[in-house]
């Protein structure tokens, strides 16, 4: 007969007892029911305490894995305030300047499942130290190259770190602690990373353009890699299970036909919609890109469910993990939200800097809001996570993204004090961004086995991409159509925006409006496909000494 650790802490109990008594009317078994029960209970709440290392040692691994994210939006945000003066003094012309911001997005964004699944079998400590060292040596070599080709390809080349380095950090989150308060606690700080880098990333690039030379920045940029390289070093630890294996027993190896499929199809894919928005739509070439590239993905999900069929090599990513509606409704509305909170961030920096005319540094003045509240709000949701369904707070975050480009789509004078409407905004864009973005990628990994950890990162951050490349291409195509009607030109001859220009305006509202559009789409999804998917940061019932969530009989 099982007996929990408390009984033999107390010793037996008098033969007269009340709990002696019941049990012997309601029999052995009951008895045994009891004991079990309590056991279990014990074991749940010695698992959801027990942190793997010491608390020191896990702040620490949570603020460097978090370093991936905040590094990921730094250079994002950071150059994006600097642009112009990049293309100034290396004589880039404007219609090729967007490659700076492109050429870094589509190597993050192909290359996010070849390195999620290659930190899966070789080692996720490894993977990140090196994506991070190598982000930080590209990004240090940037600001000294002289010319428009290099510069686009090393920008290309620190992308393809933090394809390295983000998606093997929720990795080694979902792997290192167990189904608990702690975990809630690691995911919702790393979530934080990137509204704390974009702020970071405003500040820290207008205040280097306001006062000294822009190559400043890629050079402080990198000085934060290497401080995260150095920390993973020392922090991160070893990994805790033996290599995966494929199911017939062998080495686990890459799927090197898939991997090409699935890079290919991205690249091809992100490649015609971040063109097509400077050749224009009707150029035959961009449409053809496009199909070929849904052909190369549709060739990749086909291959990949043949290999689980087989069950000889392992697939990069399982297909049949799309047969639970849940895993699949939280991959739309990842592509969906991203797609309306990115376009909201990307279009406020358009309506500061380019309609209202204001200084690099005003502009970052403008979203330093969006830090503090991120920071508070990865505090509040740490602790919602184990307490409320995770679909009442996908509601609310969802909700939050939309009504945030409300205040940018409706017709508020633009001369309105910023106090009035952008600043709260700000906040709600930023609160719902740090209220989804955790659940997500919390519920992602719940839903997989250790052993694909780090393939469930790449895959949420790959929907993200996705739907910020097309909603970003939709929005411009829209804005540009807008701009053209008003001046009465044709869509090839809109022109630029001009500061305090009524065209202007109406084509940045109705690229919000979309921005609200998707933001009510992804709403949608979570009211009709997520119900019934309980609290994603409450440990469960029963939890085996493996700490990924797998019931175990006690």
């Amino acid at each position: 007969m099982m007996t929990s650790p408390r009984d033999g802490d107390r010793g037996p109990e008098p033969a007269n007892s009340p709990r002696v008594e019941e049990n012997k009317g309601r029999g052995e078994d009951s008895e045994v029911s009891d004991d079990i029960a309590e056991a279990a209970e014990d074991n749940n709440q010695n698992l959801t305490s027990r942190l793997p290392f010491s608390k020191a040692r896990c702040i620490a691994l949570v603020v460097t894995l978090a370093g991936a994210s905040f590094l990921n939006t730094l250079s994002g945000q950071a150059v994006v305030i600097i642009l112009p003066t990049i293309g100034e003094d290396l004589g880039i012309p404007e219609a090729r300047l967007q490659w700076i911001l492109s050429a870094y997005a589509l190597t993050f964004g192909c290359f996010l499942l070849f390195w999620g699944r290659v930190a899966d079998i070789y080692g996720k400590r490894k993977i990140f130290v090196g994506g991070s060292a190598w982000f930080a040596v590209t990004t240090l070599v940037n600001p000294f190259l002289p010319n428009e080709i290099a510069f686009d390809l090393f920008r290309g080349l620190q992308g393809l770190g933090a394809a390295a380095n983000v998606p093997t950090a929720i990795g080694i989150l979902g792997t290192t602690f167990p189904p608990s308060k702690a975990k809630n606690y690691a995911f919702s700080f790393y979530a934080a990373g990137a509204p704390l880098g974009a702020v970071v990333g405003n500040l820290l690039a207008g205040i280097i353009a306001e006062y000294a030379s822009w190559k400043w920045v890629f050079v402080a940029i990198a000085l934060a890699g290497f401080a995260v390289t150095a920390a993973a070093i020392f922090v991160i630890p070893p990994p805790p299970t033996p290599p995966p294996r494929n199911p017939d027993g062998s080495r686990a190896s890459i799927d090197w036909l898939g991997a090409v499929l699935v890079t290919v199809g991205l690249l091809v894919l992100l490649f015609a919609l971040t063109e097509g928005n400077f050749v224009g739509w009707s150029t035959p070439w961009v449409p053809v890109l496009i199909v070929i590239s849904i052909l190369l993905i549709v060739l990749f999900a086909l291959w990949q469910h043949r290999l689980e069929k087989i069950g000889k090599l392992a697939p990069i990513m399982k297909v049949s993990n799309f047969r639970n509606p849940h895993f699949s409704a939280a991959m739309v509305i990842m592509a969906l939200f991203f797609s309306s909170f990115n376009g909201f961030l990307v279009y406020a920096t358009y309506f500061y800097q380019d309609y209202q005319d204001l200084s690099p540094l005003q502009t970052t003045l403008r979203f330093l809001p969006t830090g503090i509240t991120g920071f508070l709000t990865a505090a509040v949701v740490s602790q919602l996570l184990a307490r409320i369904p995770t679909y009442a707070l996908l509601t609310v975050g969802n909700a939050c993204v939309a009504v945030s480009s409300l205040f940018f789509a409706v017709p508020i004078p633009p001369a309105t004090t910023y106090w009035a409407w952008s600043f709260p905004a700000m906040i709600l864009s930023v609160f719902g961004a740090d209220t989804t973005w955790p659940c997500l990628i919390l519920f992602t990994s719940r839903s997989l086995p250790p052993a694909d950890q780090a393939v469930g990162g790449a895959l949420v951050n790959a929907m993200g991409q996705v739907g910020r490349a097309i909603g970003l291409a939709v929005a411009t195509a829209i804005q540009t159509a807008v701009m053209a009607n008003e001046r009465g030109v044709p869509v090839q001859e809109a022109g630029s925006m001009v500061p305090w220009d009524e065209p202007s305006l109406l084509g940045l509202r109705a690229a919000a409006w979309l921005h609200v559009g998707l933001g009510l789409a992804a709403l949608f999804v979570v009211l009709v496909a997520f119900r019934g998917t309980g609290i994603v940061g409450k440990p469960p019932a029963q939890t085996g000494s493996n700490g990924q969530g797998e019931e175990t009989k006690v």
